[in-house]
Parts: C-alpha cells; sequence; structure tokens
C-alpha cells in the first residue's frame, strides 16, 4: 500500500532537518525522496500534498512545485551582452552603453520574452519626441536588436520591419571646414588643443587617436607617426608620413631626445571629449561654422580625393575597410579644397 512519511536526520554540521519520502506501493517497493526541509511545518506540508497525489493514484511529480522560471529583464542581458564584447575597442564599448542607456531607462525592467515590436516602435516615438536625431535612434535600436541576438529571442521584435520605422529626416548636406575655419580655431585654441587639431587635419585619423598615441609610436628618423592595430577601427597598423613642419612641433612638444617617455602620451592631457568641446568653443568665439573633430576626417578624404589619389590610396591612408564607405560617405565637394599652411599657422 502506497505511504508517505518524515524522518528527522541530522547533517554532518549538526543541523536538524526533515526529510519526505513515499511508497508507490508496500515494503517491498523503494522508498522515493520528495525534499528535505529545515522546519516539520514544512515538511508537513510537503508530506500531504504527497499523500494527496498518490490517493489520487498520480505518482508524485516534484518538478510542478518548481518556481517558473521568468526570462531575465533586458538590462540584465545587456550588462551581460556588454561585458561579453571583449572583441571591440574601448570607444565602441562606450558607443554600445550610450546608445543602450536611451533604451534602458523605457524597457529596461521588462523579460526579453514580452517585448513586442510595439514596444521597440514605443522606443523610437520617446526619443524622437525627446529630439533625438534619427542617426542617434537608429544607433539605439541597431544594439537593441544585438542583445537580443544574444539572448536568442526569435523573432527578434527589433528586426520588425512592419513596425520598427525610424522617423524621416532630411539627410543633411556635410561641408567639411576650410582651411581658413581650421586655422581661425586654431588660434583661439589653448595651446595643449593645437597640435592635436593639426594632427588631425594632416592625418584624417578618428579622434580617438589623440587619446592612444604614445611617445614611441614617433618614428623621428623617418618623420611618421604609427597608429598601432589595438589602437585602430580596423585592427590594422598604419604609418602616418608628417609634413616637416608639423613634424619639427611634435619634436619640439616632446622636448630633449634623452628625457622623452616611450610610454607617456604624445598629447598630455588631452582628451577626445575635451578636444571636441574646445574645438567648439573657439568655433562659435571665431564665427564659423561649428565642426567637430570627426568633421576633420571628411575634410582629409576630401581633400585627397580632390588631389587625385586613387581610393585604393585614400582608404590606405585614413585606415578605412571600405571603399564604398570613403568614396561615398566621406567624400565632398569642397567650397575651399586649399591645405592649410602649416608652416604659416606655427610659425
Amino acid at each position: 500500500m502506497a505511504s508517505t512519511w518524515i524522518e528527522r536526520r541530522k547533517t554532518k554540521a549538526g543541523r536538524i532537518r526533515y526529510r519526505v519520502e513515499y511508497r508507490l506501493g508496500g515494503r517491498e517497493s523503494a522508498s522515493r525522496y520528495a525534499g528535505a526541509f529545515t522546519t516539520m511545518r514544512e515538511a508537513k506540508s510537503r508530506r500531504d500534498w504527497v499523500a494527496g497525489e498518490l490517493a489520487n493514484m498520480r505518482v508524485p511529480d516534484l518538478t510542478l512545485l518548481a518556481a517558473p522560471v521568468t526570462a531575465p529583464t533586458l538590462a540584465a542581458v545587456a550588462a551581460t551582452w556588454k561585458a561579453s564584447r571583449v572583441d571591440v575597442a574601448e570607444g565602441t564599448r562606450v558607443l554600445h552603453r550610450v546608445a543602450l542607456d536611451r533604451v534602458l531607462p523605457i524597457l529596461g525592467d521588462r523579460p526579453i520574452d514580452t517585448l513586442t515590436g510595439d514596444d521597440v516602435a514605443r522606443v523610437i516615438e520617446t526619443l524622437d519626441a525627446a529630439g533625438k536625431k534619427r542617426e542617434t535612434i537608429r544607433k539605439s535600436v541597431k544594439y537593441l536588436a544585438a542583445v537580443l541576438d544574444f539572448a536568442g529571442v526569435d523573432p527578434n521584435p527589433a528586426r520588425d520591419r512592419q513596425r520598427v520605422r525610424l522617423p524621416y529626416e532630411e539627410a543633411a548636406e556635410m561641408n567639411p571646414p576650410t582651411a581658413g575655419h581650421v586655422e581661425a580655431v586654431y588660434r583661439l585654441l589653448a595651446p595643449a588643443y593645437r597640435l592635436p587639431l593639426l594632427w588631425l587635419d594632416w592625418s584624417g585619423a578618428r579622434v580617438a587617436s589623440v587619446e592612444s598615441l604614445r611617445v614611441g609610436d614617433y618614428d623621428e628618423r623617418d618623420r611618421r607617426v604609427r597608429l598601432r592595430a589595438s589602437t585602430t577601427k580596423t585592427r590594422q597598423a598604419l604609418w602616418v608620413e608628417l609634413p616637416e613642419t608639423l613634424s619639427d612641433a611634435l619634436e619640439g612638444a616632446m622636448g630633449p631626445r634623452e628625457d622623452r617617455d616611450p610610454d607617456a602620451h604624445l598629447f598630455p592631457d588631452v582628451t577626445a571629449d575635451r578636444l571636441r568641446t574646445a574645438i567648439a568653443r573657439s568655433c562659435r568665439a571665431a564665427g564659423v561654422p561649428v565642426f567637430s573633430p570627426h568633421d576633420l576626417r571628411h575634410r582629409r578624404i576630401s581633400l585627397l580625393h580632390r588631389q587625385g589619389r586613387s581610393w585604393a590610396e585614400i582608404a590606405r591612408f585614413v585606415g578605412q575597410r571600405k571603399l564604398s564607405v570613403t568614396a561615398d560617405t566621406y567624400s565632398h565637394v569642397m567650397s575651399d579644397g586649399k591645405e592649410l599652411d602649416y608652416a604659416a599657422v606655427l610659425a
């Protein structure tokens, strides 16, 4: 005859545990485990449930008592995804964080298996109402989709083309700064930001390079600067040859050769954010159109194209992987195709 009972046992640590067991038949059948508890009250509750199952001719299924497994929240999955992206540069990790920080206040506490295309559409509407630009919203939706892909959500609501539509926005015409604009800003910048400005204007490098470059990256003999593979977006090393006047200025700023620390920053105390703010402030003070450090990359590529360089040469010079992006995104018709007179500016 089926039966159930409670056994009182002592653990190795000396604690009392109440163990519930049962049999499906008489004494000849093996006893089965139905749980262990720290209090008699909990044990009796489990024993009574087992007895009810046996009375109804059912084999007790303990899995029915397990707490339902709930899907993690979007915020939790986003944190795990960001931590897993060890394959990207620090600048890209910052981009991930900033883009997702626009989404998490809206959907962060929602379990990922409850999200729908309408929820993603609500994110877009909220960001659009807050005055965010189309490209800013696109990046947030892009990385939201990446997080949901990482979690294995299928179908991915952030990729629902019927409901997820970005707001319409007229494409702004890009006008890279002219040599006169760059020179006007240079003269109003604090001394610490002047060489970084000229470096970006000449090299077309990404603004993150002003933080990653070290004194040891400067090759004094051949007068060139190395962008290490670990610091470039394409993960390929790149040498940028400098004009003589700019090389002289860099060597003067570094001081005597015997006193140089190869691991010291080439542009000490300069960060991308500080340089960006300083340039914008100087643009307004000089009365010229405000431009960003990245606009200097557009300027350099447009100048190289105007000078007759092939797209392959240009892409290699500025460290661009796709020639189509170099041609379609970064080349512009310039109102002034003059190079900056570095000798005059640095004099």
